[in-house]
């Protein structure tokens, strides 16, 4: 338990979120944007060097893919948005400046709901990406390819109060930004890269800000704010100040470290950019962007509970796997179809379809992602038709959670359908209850002591004679039947 005297302090977060844009080419140029590629300074020219003489050009793409952004992310796009100059001397910055926007952005005041909260964003500009440095020992190399990339940063009010909610707000604002084609955001290349500004004050006292630059993974954005807090309240129980710094984080220890001190905005000499005009949006762009906005992550929770009635934990996986969420619908489109194919066209009832697709769901989840391990859905030779088959086959009993394992490997590596592996691999399922009788008094014969303990009340056994009838059947008795004929049998026969 927290003692009071340490809820005396209270964490005050916001974030900095910068992700580099997938367009075709730079911010202001016509260089191929591709900050992947291996040889260094190719995808280079006179303005995103920073040549005397050159002049930007605006990539409207670029504005489309933040205004998007804006729009997904209930922001107010400003009408007159324009860029700035932000000056200061790196040698990653082949200018000495960096195009960016400070005071009119081209997205403000939107908001994110993270599990019930309001986050609200302050918010989102567009910059370019400066280049990257290479250290060998005592000197450094440069690779201009990253300079001029595209750079949305997204800023956050302070308006977060732990690790999780910070790790949270991220992984929703991926999500968001992938399903919009915006970026891949992958934060192991570095295409997501996240900033935490951390304070902790009292009632009396606003805290002193420090930054964490740099984080490059949700699980790095949660270690950093926890250790942070706890180290910033250590420091003011003693009575000492924190220090108004930049910090890293250290993964392999799971500590933050000093890094320099923070510069403030007026150290960067900030003015209008004297070579690109300001930008008019106007409503009717607006509009036609609001109409291209593809189903939220949000929405879609909403309506894979309401619509299939599956629990918090699949839908939360759907949300995150766009492509696992398409194969689910169009296997369901399919399962749909089928109940009114074989029971007279009636239409399929509500908690039917809700048995269904929890089936579905959890066979696609577990057994078949786990055949798939880190490869696409686009690898997957099954279709949704045949998965469905599937599907029908295991609802219906006519084939056991074995044989349903058996056969779905075999379809994931031929494409085969069900019906077709059925027949050429004999499986189908022995539902003859004469046939099952039979095997099972074979199997009480030969297993006494099982049989013994079971009617002397230990209900374990049962699961085990179960597990005999299937093995002598390899499978194939339906294990309903299987049940019932047995504990009649135990039953019946007792001394």
């Amino acid at each position: 338990m927290i003692s009071g005297h340490k809820n005396k302090y209270r964490p005050t977060i916001g974030l900095e979120i910068h992700t580099e844009l997938n367009t075709k080419t730079k911010m202001f140029c016509r260089c191929k944007n591709d900050p992947d590629e291996k040889r260094p300074n190719v995808n280079i020219c006179p303005v995103c060097l920073g040549h005397p003489g050159t002049l930007p050009v605006i990539n409207e793409e670029a504005v489309r893919k933040v205004i998007r952004t804006g729009i997904a992310t209930n922001c107010r796009i400003s009408e007159h948005p324009r860029f700035d100059r932000k000056n200061y001397f790196y040698p990653d910055l082949p200018k000495n400046y960096q195009i960016s926007q400070l005071y009119q952005p081209l997205c403000k005041n939107g908001f994110l709901d993270i599990e019930g909260k309001k986050v609200r964003i302050r918010e989102i500009h567009l910059e370019e990406d400066v280049g990257k440095l290479i250290h060998r020992g005592e000197y450094s190399l440069v690779d201009f390819n990253r300079a001029g990339v595209p750079l949305m940063e997204l800023v956050t009010e302070p308006d977060i109060t732990s690790g999780k909610e910070a790790r949270r707000f991220a992984e929703e604002l991926k999500l968001i930004i992938r399903y919009l084609d915006v970026s891949q955001a992958d934060m192991e290349k570095g295409e997501m890269r996240v900033e935490v500004n951390i304070s902790l004050s009292d009632k009396k006292v606003l805290g002193t800000k420090v930054e964490i630059k740099n984080l490059n993974s949700f699980r790095a954005v949660e270690g950093a704010v926890d250790y942070e807090i706890k180290r910033q309240r250590k420091i003011l129980e003693s009575g000492k100040d924190v220090i108004q710094e930049t910090r890293g984080w250290d993964s392999a220890r799971g500590v933050t470290f000093s890094q320099r001190e923070k510069e403030e905005a007026n150290d960067y000499r900030y003015f209008p950019e004297p070579d690109l005009p300001p930008l008019h949006i106007t409503k009717d762009f607006v509009k036609r962007l609001e109409a291209d906005i593809p189903e939220l992550p949000y929405q879609k929770r909403k309506r894979f509970q309401k619509e299939y009635g599956l629990g918090e934990k699949s839908i939360e996986i759907f949300a995150r796997n766009k492509e696992f969420a398409d194969y689910f619908e169009e296997t369901m489109s399919e399962l749909r179809e089928w109940v009114k194919e074989v029971d007279m066209k009636r239409e399929v009832k509500k908690e039917e379809f809700f048995r269904l697709a929890k089936l579905c769901a959890n066979y696609l989840i577990s057994d078949l992602k786990s055949l798939l391990k880190e490869g696409s859905m686009s690898d997957v030779l099954i279709t949704p038709e045949n998965f469905a088959e599937f599907i029908t086959l295991i609802y219906d009993g006519k084939i056991s959670s074995k044989m349903a394992k058996m056969i779905l490997e075999e379809m994931f590596l031929s494409g085969e359908d069900p019906s077709h592996i059925i027949r050429e691999k004999k499986l189908k399922q022995i539902t003859d209850a004469e046939e099952i009788e039979r095997i099972i008094r074979e199997v009480i014969s030969e297993n006494p002591k099982p049989v013994k303990d079971f009617r002397e009340g230990r209900e374990n056994a049962l699961q085990f004679l179960i597990g005999q009838v299937m093995s002598k059947t390899e499978g194939k008795a339906s294990p309903a039947i299987v049940g019932k004929i047995l504990k009649q049998l135990l039953r019946e026969d007792k001394p």
